[in-house]
């Protein structure tokens, strides 16, 4: 009998696989992504000293679409690299989750690119 995939659980096992790779510092931070069935969270950590230091989401006021589709996508990445910029941050490290680099989280990328942020 074939059983069922656990998507959740395929999916937190491609992100520990990833983050054994890549680590944020002061210098380059790890730029985070979170997709929820309803929101986007984005969060720029310092995994040295435990930080977040910047975070965006579909939960903020600034942002006017409220749902986790690809328009609220280009808006938190341009949301977040406009607070990164603010606080001095340029290049980070990218961190997609453990999600395809597809859809929803290619949009907040190439936003973030946008944005000014290098990665």
């Amino acid at each position: 009998m074939v059983s069922k995939t656990n998507r959740k659980f395929e999916r937190v096992r491609r992100h520990v696989r990833v983050r054994n790779k890549i680590s944020g510092t002061a210098q380059r931070p790890r730029l985070c992504v979170y997709r929820s069935n309803t929101n986007l969270y984005a969060q720029i950590i310092d995994d040295v000293a435990g930080n977040t230091l910047v975070s965006a989401s579909t939960l903020d006021k600034e942002v006017k679409t409220k749902h986790s589709n690809k328009e609220a996508a280009k808006e938190v990445g341009t949301l977040i690299a406009k607070r990164a910029t603010e606080k001095k941050i340029k290049e980070v490290v990218f961190d997609r989750g453990g999600y395809i680099y597809h859809g929803v989280v290619k949009e907040l990328a190439e936003a973030a690119r946008e944005g000014g942020l290098e990665f």
